[in-house]
């Protein structure tokens, strides 16, 4: 890189180094570097507004990811040929990095914060989003923001047994652990990922060999800014109004109240905010016009962090959690299959407040998702959507299409099931699930991955294992105490500390997503957090399983069938005929759909109907067009065109013989058209192949009894 920026690299010891450089691009943002690990380059800003909004109590943070298609030195598809909305791989990007960066901001912090991480340059070997929100934090470390980091991320995957640190695209493919770690120097901030069913031993392991690589790259960022004047004084800010009387005031009247409703367990969430919601109303009453018209912002912001001290207190002090469960203990379940009888498969899965109506449609290759990214491209047979419409949590605001929650949350779902989807031969179809959920108290997602499970069974999709899901959460004191919730509820989300999401089968973790609000969680918490998981998930299980415990024999009635064949890939051609003639033709008179491709050199084949006799007559009338004449075999054939020598028989499509008038019959022929007429189907005998021309030689005297000798007379 040029000598007009100051740059630092950073060698992570396996062989890779990754370099940052500031001070050369984008100078007019509060804080920009370009991050280079070989080929690949991320460009990353930040920029910060000088002061807050009114009233705004909350971090505005927005974080971009987008990659370049002339990254890749690549056209983006579509009429425009430009870059539009972001995909849902960048969307889910920028989550990992939101979700790292927003508990380091000062909790007083509000100004508005926009991070944008462009890929500008990619190389074949990188993989551009484990070095997303190393960019990100090392653009707000030589930034003048406050910011209580650094902080980055790594990838890591177990390879053939062996672990590695930001593999390329190629080997995570046959990786059985690969998931994303975000820490700063002292605690594990994020995780995410897929596993092959491994064990909560060897996740934790992966967690903390990420973590010694994240500390090196920490070491660097702060290298770096330690070169940058600008950075060396964070800016000063005031985002806050306070006022300390009526602070005081809200936890004389309201902290016993709230502590006491908390610890009452009442299962209604709506009962309960109806109570809390009284509590403040009281207070407010106590209050004259004048005060609550000047101090309406800081009633509320003060109310809820009494509210929220007072619950999380409740439950350290009295084992009691808000809805009246112990801290292991799992919402009532109840669910069931073919709810939807327009569906191929379809499962309601409830626990607690939480429901998904979930259904699973069954498609053909012409349904699959295509995927058209600047760094890969092709298809997706298995799909799963998450909605979330307002009135599951009985709300009224407008519906405006899946936003980045919904399409993280069906992805961490859809990481959930995917590796217990049978593929190759085993699963023919391409597979969309669509989860609805019609009420939300918390883990919403996790009731998904179930609801998911029954309703791919009740289509008789052959998954390996069911799976099942769980949110865990966690309290923690200021005198060391904690608990460790098990099925948090939304409320409990929003008051906790930890949002821990782990699906897995009976064998194994299949998906985890886990976000930290706190600094310095343990790795003993972490443990207990797994072990508690695995507990609950298997209870999880075991009521799913009561409902229906292994996929169904057969398809539903409504649902296609595919016969899948493979042909060599010279006859293709034979089965779509000239222009399409052959194959279209077959589709029409059968009713079927048919869908043809080369795959590793060879020609796959899918049938497709809802009518059994209409399937089982395609896959004749193809067999028949890619059958291999053998000398000695008897066919059926159709009189295509009769000449003075003989006749022309199409034994299989496409493919004629000639029947030699002296093969005709036994006796002399003087005329084919007294034996044979055009377009009359005759058995014949096939005779010899000729080597040279491989022309095909038919008899049909070869079929006919040999008429008896007579005597000759005297």
């Amino acid at each position: 890189m040029s000598k007009l920026g100051i740059e630092q690299t950073i060698d992570l010891g396996n062989g890779t180094t990754i370099s940052i450089e500031t001070g050369k691009l984008a100078k007019q943002a509060d804080g920009s570097v370009v991050v280079k690990q070989g080929d690949t380059m991320l460009l990353a800003t930040v920029v910060s507004a000088k002061s807050a909004g009114e009233d705004v109590d909350f971090m505005p943070l927005m974080v971009d990811y987008r990659e370049k298609f002339s990254a890749a030195g690549k056209f983006p598809g579509g009429f425009l040929k430009r870059e539009s909305r972001p995909s849902d791989y960048e969307i889910l990007v920028c989550r990992l990095v939101d979700r790292a960066l927003r508990p380091l901001f000062p909790s007083d912090y509000h100004a508005d914060t926009q991070v944008q991480i462009s890929l500008i340059s990619a190389g074949q070997d990188t993989t551009p989003d484990a070095l997303a929100c190393l960019a990100a934090s090392a653009a707000l470390a030589v930034s003048d923001i406050p910011f209580n980091g650094p902080i980055s991320e790594v990838r890591i995957a177990r390879i053939d047994g062996k672990w590695e640190i930001n593999p390329n695209f190629t080997a995570i493919k046959s990786a059985d652990i690969d998931i994303m770690v975000a820490a700063t120097q002292d605690s594990v901030v994020m995780v995410e990922g897929e596993m092959l069913e491994v064990s909560e031993k060897e996740m934790l392991e992966a967690i903390k060999l990420a973590h010694d690589t994240i500390r090196i790259q920490l070491a660097g960022i702060n290298a770096l800014a330690a070169q940058v004047e600008k950075a060396q004084v964070k800016r000063e800010y005031s985002h806050e109004k306070n006022n300390e009387e009526l602070l005081k005031q809200i936890e004389a009247a309201c902290y016993q109240p709230c502590y006491d409703i908390a610890k009452q367990g009442l299962a209604d969430k709506h009962e309960r905010a109806r109570l809390f919601k009284e509590v403040k109303e009281n207070f407010v009453a106590t209050l004259d016009e004048e005060t609550v018209a000047g101090n309406a912002f800081l009633i509320g912001k003060y109310f809820h962090d009494v509210e929220k001290e007072a619950v999380r207190d409740a439950v350290l002090n009295e084992k009691v959690r808000l809805d009246g469960r112990k801290t292991t203990e799992i919402r009532p379940i109840w669910s069931e299959v073919n709810y939807l009888p327009g569906s191929h498969g379809s499962a309601v899965f409830t626990r607690g407040e939480t429901q998904s109506l979930t259904s699973v449609t069954l498609g053909t290759k012409l349904d699959e998702q295509r995927i058209d990214a600047a760094l890969f491209e092709g298809s997706d047979k298995f799909i799963l959507h998450y909605n979330f419409p307002s009135f599951s949590t009985g709300e009224a605001r407008p519906n405006r299409g899946p936003g980045r929650r919904e399409i993280g949350h069906g992805n961490l779902a859809l990481r959930a099931l995917k590796p217990m989807i049978p593929t190759g031969n085993e699963n023919p179809y391409t597979i969309r699930v669509v989860s609805d959920i019609l009420e939300s108290n918390g883990s919403s997602s996790m009731a998904t991955v179930c609801a998911g499970t029954l309703a791919l069974m009740d289509a008789g999709v052959k998954i390996k294992k069911p799976v099942s899901g769980i949110a865990m959460g966690l309290i923690s004191g200021k005198d060391g105490k904690f608990a460790v919730l098990s099925d948090i509820l939304g409320d409990e989300d929003h008051l906790g500390d930890m949002d821990f999401k782990v699906t897995g089968t009976k064998d194994g973790i299949t998906a985890c997503q886990m976000d930290i609000k706190i600094e310095g969680l343990s790795y003993e918490i972490l443990e207990q957090a797994l072990d508690q998981a695995k507990e609950g998930r298997m209870h999880i299980l075991g009521e799913m399983m009561k409902t229906l415990s292994a996929p169904r024999e057969d398809y539903k009635s409504n649902a296609p069938r595919i016969i899948q064949i493979t042909i060599p890939k010279e006859m293709i051609g034979a089965v779509i005929g000239p222009g399409g003639k052959i194959i279209q033709s077959i589709q029409e008179e059968t009713g079927t759909t048919i869908v043809l491709e080369e795959v590793d050199g060879k020609g796959v084949i899918d049938i497709v109907s809802t009518d059994g006799d209409g399937a089982k007559d395609a896959l004749a009338r193809i067999k028949a067009i890619t059958a291999v004449p053998e000398v000695g075999e008897v066919y059926k054939g159709k009189v295509k065109s009769i000449v003075a020598f003989g006749a022309f028989i199409e034994i299989i499509p496409g493919q004629d013989g000639l029947l030699h008038i002296s093969e005709i019959a036994h006796k002399k022929v003087d005329k084919v058209e007294d034996e044979l007429k055009e377009g009359e189907m005759v058995e014949v005998k096939l005779i010899a192949i000729d080597p040279k021309t491989k022309k095909l030689k038919l008899s049909r005297k070869a079929l006919l009894p040999k008429p008896e000798k007579t005597e000759e007379k005297a």
